[in-house]
C-alpha cells in the first residue's frame, strides 16, 4: 500500500488566473506523482526470499493488477468528475448503494487494519537507532516494545490529524522524499557499490527468473505483493488535469509502473545480495540490510540516520492515511449512510468520532501480539487480512467498470479505455478481476516460510475478519434511518435515482461544475 500522498496542488488554479485556464499536468509530473503514491519499502523482504524469481512476481502483479487498476480507475474518475464518493460512487452507480457502501467501507477498514503493520515497521526502524545492532535486533523482536511504539505513534498521528490537514500535508510530502524515495535509491546504490568493490553476493545470479510453481508455498507468500501496488486508483482523480488525457494518461501510468517495478526489483535484489535467504525476516531485514551495507563500507554510524529517515517516512504516511479514507466514509455518512454520531466534527472540521473509532480498532488489533508467536507472524497475518479486504473492493470496482459500459454507455468519458467498442475494457478489466481473484484465494493459505503457530489462529483471524467486516456495513444499512441524512450534505444523487428531487439536484450539480470551468 501507498504510504505517501500525491501532490494535490499540482493542478490547482492560481488566484491570478482565470478559473478556466487551470494548469495541466504533463506526463512526467503525473508519472512521478504515481511513483511517490505507490512505492513503499517495507514489503521488500517478503520477496527477497525468492531471489532472481522475485522479478517475475513483481512483473506479474504489475501486468494483472497495477496497470488495470490505474487505467480502470482513471476512466471511472473521469466519468464522475463532480460526484463525490470515489469507490462508493463508482460501485454504487453500477450495483446500487449497498454494494457502493461495501466498497468504500472495505477501503476504510483495510486502511485501519494496515496501520499496525506499517507501524510495526516504524517500531523496528526506531529500534535500530542504537549503535549496538545485536541489542537493536532483540529489541525489534520484542512484542511489548513493538506494541507500545505502534500505539504511541498511531495516537500521536491521530492527535495531529485532529488539527487539520494543512500541517499534515507538508510533513507527508517531506516524509515521502526523505523516508521512501531517498532510502530506495540509496539501497540500490549500496548494492551496486558492494558488488563493484568485490563484495560476496548472498543471492545466486544463476537462479531462474521463473519461480518453482511446483512449490505451492512460494506462490502463497508472493500473493501479498498485490498490496504493494494498492492505492494506485487514487491517481485517477487527476485524469482531467492531464494534457490530452487519452494519450498522456496511459503513458504516465505505464512509465510510473515501469519505474515502480524497477525500484521494487532492484531494491529486493539489493537485500538478497547482502542477506542470506534463510536469514530474511519480514519485519527487520530492510534495516538489517542497510546495517550490513554500512558495516561493509565502514560507515556503521550512518545506520541510525537511515533508521530515523525510514521511521519519519512511516509517520508521514500514517498521518496521511489516518485522515484520508476516513474522510471518504465521513462524506458518505453525511449523505445518510451512518448514524449522526459518526458525522460529528471538531472545530477544525475533522471527523473526530470516526477517528476515535478507528483508533480503538487499531488498539484492539494490536493486542493480537499477545496470541501470535512472533512480531513477524503478527505482521504477516494482518497484511494478509488487509489484502483480502482491499481485493474485495477492487473486484467490485473492476466489475462496475465493465457493467457501466452498458448501463451508462452514452455518458461522456474524457478518458476511455479503447476508442471504440468494449473489448479492451473487457480485456483490461477482466485481467484485473481475475488477477485480484487469484490473489484473494491464495491469501487464505498460511505460508510455511513463517512460523504462524496454530493454523486455527490464522484461519480464524482471516475468515472471521473477512466475514465480520463484510457483514457489518449491511447491518448498518439495515438500521438506516431518514434522520441520518445531514441537512448540510450536498451529496450528488446516483444517475439511477429517477425521482424529481434527485434529478433536479443532479442537474444543478452538473451545472455548477460546468460553470466553474472544471
Amino acid at each position: 500500500m501507498a504510504t505517501n500522498p500525491t501532490t494535490p496542488a499540482a493542478g490547482s488554479p492560481s488566484k491570478k488566473t482565470a478559473v478556466k485556464t487551470t494548469a495541466k499536468l504533463g506526463v512526467f509530473t503525473l508519472m512521478i506523482m504515481n511513483i511517490v503514491a505507490v512505492v513503499s519499502l517495507r514489503g521488500l523482504p517478503a520477496e527477497a526470499e525468492y531471489g532472481m524469481s522475485s522479478a517475475f512476481y513483481y512483473l506479474f502483479a504489475a501486468i494483472v493488477f497495477l496497470i488495470p487498476v490505474s487505467l480502470v480507475a482513471a476512466e471511472l474518475a473521469a466519468m464522475f468528475p463532480y460526484q463525490q464518493g470515489g469507490m462508493f460512487r463508482w460501485i454504487g452507480e453500477a450495483f446500487g448503494r449497498k454494494a457502493g457502501f461495501l466498497g468504500i467501507w472495505l477501503q476504510w477498514v483495510e486502511s485501519t487494519i494496515w496501520f499496525p503493520t506499517v507501524l510495526t515497521f516504524g517500531a523496528v526502524s526506531l529500534a535500530f537507532i542504537g549503535l549496538d545492532h545485536t541489542a537493536d535486533s532483540h529489541l525489534a523482536s520484542n512484542k511489548f516494545y513493538t506494541i507500545a511504539v505502534v500505539l504511541a505513534i498511531y495516537w500521536l498521528a491521530t492527535l495531529i490529524s485532529m488539527k487539520g490537514l494543512g500541517w499534515v500535508g507538508k510533513v507527508s510530502k517531506i516524509g515521502g522524499i526523505i523516508g521512501t524515495i531517498i532510502p530506495a535509491g540509496l539501497l540500490v546504490v549500496c548494492g551496486v557499490i558492494y558488488l563493484a568493490t568485490g563484495g560476496q553476493s548472498q543471492m545466486s545470479f544463476q537462479g531462474s527468473f521463473w519461480p518453482d510453481f511446483s512449490n505451492f508455498d512460494n506462490v502463497v507468500l508472493a500473493a501479498s505483493i498485490f498490496l504493494f501496488y494498492a492505492g494506485m486508483e487514487m491517481s485517477g482523480i487527476h485524469v482531467r488535469d492531464v494534457r490530452n488525457p487519452t494519450v498522456n494518461y496511459p503513458k504516465a501510468v505505464l512509465g510510473g509502473a515501469l519505474v515502480t517495478v524497477l525500484i521494487f526489483v532492484l531494491g529486493t535484489y539489493a537485500l538478497g545480495i547482502i542477506i542470506p535467504a534463510k536469514d530474511i525476516n519480514l519485519v527487520q531485514s530492510l534495516l538489517v540490510g542497510f546495517d550490513n551495507y554500512m558495516a561493509a563500507f565502514h560507515m556503521s554510524w550512518f545506520t541510525p540516520v537511515i533508521a530515523i529517515a525510514l521511521a519519519f517516512g512511516v509517520l508521514a504516511g500514517v498521518l496521511t492515511w489516518v485522515a484520508g479514507p476516513s474522510k471518504g466514509v465521513f462524506a458518505v455518512g453525511q449523505a445518510g449512510y451512518l448514524p449522526p454520531f459518526f458525522q460529528k466534527t471538531n472545530r477544525a472540521g475533522v471527523q473526530k468520532n470516526i477517528l476515535y473509532i478507528q483508533g480503538g480498532a487499531v488498539t484492539l488489533l494490536s493486542l493480537l501480539f499477545v496470541v501470535m508467536p512472533s512480531v513477524e507472524s503478527f505482521y504477516q497475518i494482518l497484511s494478509q487480512l488487509t489484502v483480502l479486504l482491499y481485493l474485495i473492493a477492487y473486484l467490485l470496482m473492476f466489475g462496475a467498470a465493465i457493467y457501466l459500459r452498458y448501463t451508462m454507455k452514452d455518458t461522456p468519458r474524457p478518458f476511455r479505455i479503447g476508442r471504440r467498442g468494449n473489448w479492451l475494457m473487457w480485456l483490461i478489466g477482466g485481467v484485473g478481476f481475475l488477477g485480484s481473484m487469484l490473489a484473494f484465494v491464495l491469501s487464505f493459505f498460511p505460508p510455511d516460510q513463517i512460523p504462524m503457530g496454530s493454523n486455527s489462529v490464522w484461519y480464524g483471524v482471516l475468515f472471521g475478519g473477512v466475514a465480520l467486516f463484510v457483514i457489518l456495513p449491511f447491518v448498518i444499512l439495515h438500521f438506516r434511518k431518514p434522520s441520518w441524512v445531514n441537512p448540510e450534505s450536498n451529496f450528488v444523487p446516483f444517475h439511477w435515482q429517477k425521482d424529481p428531487e434527485s434529478q433536479a439536484r443532479l442537474a444543478q450539480a452538473q451545472k455548477e461544475f460546468e460553470e466553474k470551468g472544471e
